[in-house]
């Protein structure tokens, strides 16, 4: 613009604004933007037609290139920011990036008006931004309102603002991202809490993992808890075992409660999911066998997890065949995998009946074949007591010597045995409905009339001898 046009500007200054007629009523406010018709330019200030009352101006500075060139004319339309309403004059700016004065910069600071900056580079404690042709510092810290794990990221990128602090003539300013982030957030965060309800289904994202649940992110700045009970229907001792940071999920608002730490809002994936015990009768029987998780042990027995958000009670009376339990604990402990035979279903009342002691097989089952009388046993001593020894001869199964077969053969040594010794005996008596079997010593054996099973009856070999025990007997019987 050469120096009679601007000179032609200012002459016609007047009559322009004589021209020009603003609403009646019309009014702005310190950080609006606004659009605006230039009507004037001097050597210091742009006239800005707004449309209120009063022009505004912008600082001729800002309208220059960095040769110094006026980049507008007299009837261009503008968008700019009301940086400042004082004395009857409305202060304008084109903030977002725009080359400015200390006075914009001052204004903006005291107005709270966002301003455009870019981030030219690292510094130390943060990065140095060029807003309005100013150096300005931001700390690392407000940069961003989450942790900043690769800061030269930020390197060349061109942001929007706020002046924390604006001193020494606009040579001392300090701007924060964060600030208007964390604003902006809360705007948007109150938007959205007008539209949630308690009862809401709604997408989230797993932010945290905490030993209680996790938080979840529903939109931005809003967070939520899904306690560890909700995270779904198999029961957890961890949040991790569930779900993983970042994990998209659907869960249901179960309260949403403000208090005097915050806004408080609970959720349940849990309650999204289908229930697994509508399918139960689908997939579990009565007499089935099934693998499952030992969950927690209580006094009266261990729960067994069967099925995801399934569980069963094995009761200490199911624990053992052999062995009379008093702590669940004694047998299983949580975390256990392990067998079990369901016995009884109750889908109404959501319980289920199980048995370990079934699914191992009842070890007295065969034992009238198995150990019939005049069997060959090899066991170990398991207790001594004044009217016998205890012997167990197999899993799940053990017979009593009597103190009285011990005293009739004293030759045998087993009336100085302790528990853990193996001994070899055979069997006398067996009676499985009570469960016992009675021993007694081989010398003894030979001397007793009883049956000898066919498996230990004496059988010719090859060589034309016999068993050793069937040859006993054999020599035994012949003698009476």
């Amino acid at each position: 613009m050469t120096d009679e046009q601007s000179q032609a500007g200012v002459e016609n200054f007047e009559d322009l604004l004589d021209q020009y007629t603003p609403e009646e009523g019309s009014t702005l406010r310190v950080g609006e933007k606004v659009k605006g018709t230039i009507v004037a330019i001097d050597d210091s200030s742009v006239f800005i037609a707004t449309g209120s009352k009063v022009d505004g101006i912008v600082e001729a500075d800002e309208m220059k290139d960095a040769e110094g060139n006026m980049t507008c004319a007299v009837g261009d339309e503008l968008d700019l920011y009301v940086i400042a309403i004082a004395h009857g004059e409305v202060r304008l700016s084109r903030s977002a990036g725009s080359a400015g004065s200390a006075l914009a910069l001052a204004e903006a600071f005291e107005n709270a008006i966002p301003v455009e900056g870019k981030v030219a580079g690292q510094c130390k404690g943060g990065f140095n931004v060029e807003v309005m042709h100013r150096r300005a510092f931001c700390p690392v810290s407000q940069i961003d309102n989450r942790f900043v794990e690769n800061p030269e990221e930020y390197v060349g990128q061109t942001l929007q603002f706020m002046i924390t602090r604006c001193e020494n003539n606009g040579r001392n300013v300090v701007v924060s991202r964060r600030t208007l982030l964390e604003a902006q957030q809360e705007e948007s965060r109150n938007e959205f809490m007008k539209t949630l309800n308690e009862g809401d289904v709604v997408d989230v994202r797993v932010t945290r993992l905490t030993n209680f649940g996790a938080f979840a992110e529903l939109a931005p700045g809003v967070e939520g808890l899904i306690h560890i009970s909700e995270l779904g229907w198999a029961r957890v001792q961890s949040a991790d075992e569930a779900v993983s940071q970042g994990d998209a999920l659907r869960a249901k608002v179960l309260k949403i409660d403000t208090t005097e730490k915050g806004l408080r809002i609970a959720l349940s994936v849990k309650q999204v999911m289908e229930d697994p015990w509508n399918t139960i009768a689908d997939r579990l029987a009565a007499g089935s066998v099934v693998e499952g998780k030992v969950v927690r042990c209580t006094p009266f027995g261990a729960f067994v997890e069967v099925l995801p958000g399934i569980e069963g009670l094995v009761h200490i009376s199911e624990m053992s065949w052999t062995k009379r339990i008093m702590n669940a604990e004694d047998v299983v402990t949580a975390g256990d995998k392990v067998s079990v035979k369901i016995k009884d279903i109750d889908a109404s009342k959501r319980r289920i009946s199980l048995s370990l002691r079934e699914a191992e097989g009842d070890p007295w089952e065969n034992v009238a074949e198995t150990f019939a009388p005049g069997t060959e046993v090899t066991g170990k001593v398991e207790k001594c007591a004044k009217f016998g020894v205890f012997v167990n001869i197999a899993p799940g199964v053990t017979g009593l010597l009597p103190q009285s077969r011990i005293s009739a053969a004293p030759k045998s040594g087993l009336a100085n045995c302790k528990p853990g010794d193996t001994v070899t005996l055979a069997v006398l008596e067996v009676n499985p409905a009570e469960r016992k079997i009675t021993l007694t010593t081989k010398d003894n054996m030979e001397q007793e009339e009883v049956e000898v099973p066919s498996a230990y009856r004496a059988q010719p070999k090859a060589s034309g001898g016999f068993g050793t025990l069937g040859q006993a007997l054999q020599n035994a019987l012949k003698k009476k």
